[in-house]
């Protein structure tokens, strides 16, 4: 009897954005300020006092953790120097000073900083930002969006809104440490490294320059890169905003290009990618598909459906299947039964597995999947995409399959373009 293949998405039912907003997670909070502690970024005599990691967290404290993450104590006390703003105590002067040279933080006015002051998500979200690199100037965020284009790129896993408290920010500085600067010169925890600020030795003791993922790091840094897919084959489930058929996909590129499986828009007129942010983006076209090995390749539009613009998308590298082997640790990325992004993980079972629907061989795994999430990313334990999860046995048990990512590896994706209504077309007229 045939064996029926039955299309299915990648999960577990740990729904990504069911956590809570704006305050600190039960224990998480002094986890993140214990590594810190390590790496002399928070004082470890706090630990007496749980690092008050309840109290409101002010500006003050947040310029001086600030410094303290980029590397730059020794630089900031060294330069000393008094800053323009009147209130401003002398203990934290230099901090301040140093970081307004930087151009990461400014005052409420022209004289006053408001040390004391409570610091807002948004306002500490736009400090990490410049301290990274990115700028208003430049186009990238927002201070009123700091936050959430923060939780757009991947620098924090969730969303943060209002006043924080201490241990909010210990958890977000945690975060921080494995994302990288955005001029290529490496991650924070790098740098970190680099300037003397922690050993080597106590940063690779504490996983943080371990290539390797655990299942949960995955989901913290690659999930930012994957979406929902909602499909609409009629203009009338448009108007209704009723999609045809859920799906998953993910980002390849900052600018928007992305991933899918081909029959996650097959008929398709009109699509959206939703991320963990709640941010809906319209597929503005295609550049590949290949019918035969079910993957597609799209761009996503800049502007979201509610005319937010975005400078950049998070992305995942592409790896392929070449080097994975039967007993690789993998991790699925996705969108079961349409419930939003979930994590699973299993183990390689075949990297050849023939199958009559695909052209080439598919990756069969244990990491569980679900229908509602075709499209989604394949990972392999740095984080790297080796195959798109793309269906499963009808009969059996942990036997899912994904598509391998390398053609897309080798595609040209700058000769051609369709629409989504021109692909429809075009397929159709090959069955006339």
């Amino acid at each position: 009897m045939k064996i029926k293949l039955l299309s299915l998405l990648c999960a577990l039912l740990l729904l990504v954005g069911a956590l809570p907003a704006a305050s600190a997670l039960d224990g998480e909070a002094l986890r993140s300020a214990n590594t810190l502690a390590a790496l002399n970024l928070v004082d470890s005599a706090g630990a007496a006092v749980d690092y008050n990691q309840n109290a409101p967290a002010s500006r003050a404290d947040a310029v001086l953790l600030l410094v303290r993450l980029a590397g730059a104590e020794k630089a900031a006390k060294a330069a000393g120097g008094s800053t323009v703003f009147r209130d401003v105590p002398t203990s934290y002067a230099p901090y301040v000073a140093y970081a307004v040279r930087q151009g990461w933080v400014c005052g409420v006015s022209a004289v006053e900083f408001a040390p004391s002051r409570a610091i807002t998500a948004n306002a500490w979200c736009a400090m990490l930002l410049r301290m990274l690199g990115y700028r208003e100037s430049a186009g990238d965020f927002t201070v009123p969006d700091a936050a959430a284009f923060a939780q757009h790129i991947g620098l924090v896993s969730r969303r943060y809104d209002g006043a924080l408290t201490r241990g909010d920010v210990f958890e977000m500085m945690r975060e921080a440490l494995t994302f990288p600067y955005q001029n290529g010169s490496g991650t924070v925890i790098e740098r970190l490294v680099e300037s003397g600020t922690c050993t080597y030795a106590t940063a690779s003791a504490l996983g943080l320059l371990d290539a390797e993922l655990t299942v949960r790091e995955a989901a913290d840094r690659c999930t930012a890169a994957v979406f929902c897919l909602d499909l609409f084959e009629k203009q009338q489930q448009i108007d209704r905003k009723e999609p045809a058929a859920n799906a998953s996909g993910f980002l390849i590129s900052s600018d928007g290009v992305a991933v899918t499986n081909y029959h996650s828009l097959e008929d398709g007129v009109y699509a959206l990618a939703t991320f963990s942010t709640g941010e809906s983006y319209p597929v503005e076209s295609v550049l590949y598909y290949d019918t035969e090995i079910d993957i597609a390749v799209v761009r996503l539009a800049k502007t979201s459906i509610t005319g937010k613009e975005v400078s950049a998308f998070s992305y995942l590298e592409l790896a392929g299947t070449e080097d994975v082997r039967p007993g690789d640790t993998v991790y699925a990325i996705g969108n079961p039964l349409g419930l939003g992004l979930a994590v699973s993980s299993g183990v390689v079972s075949s990297t050849n597995r023939e199958v009559d629907r695909y052209a080439l061989p598919c990756v069969m795994n244990t990491a569980d999947i679900s229908q509602g999430s075709s499209g989604g990313a394949l990972l392999n334990v740095y984080g790297q995409v080796i195959a798109v999860t793309s269906g499963a046995y009808t009969y059996g048990n942990s036997m899912y399959l994904a598509v391998p990512v390398d053609p897309v590896m080798s595609a040209d994706l700058t000769s051609h373009s369709w629409t989504l209504k021109e692909v429809k077309q075009m397929e159709a007229a090959k069955g006339d």
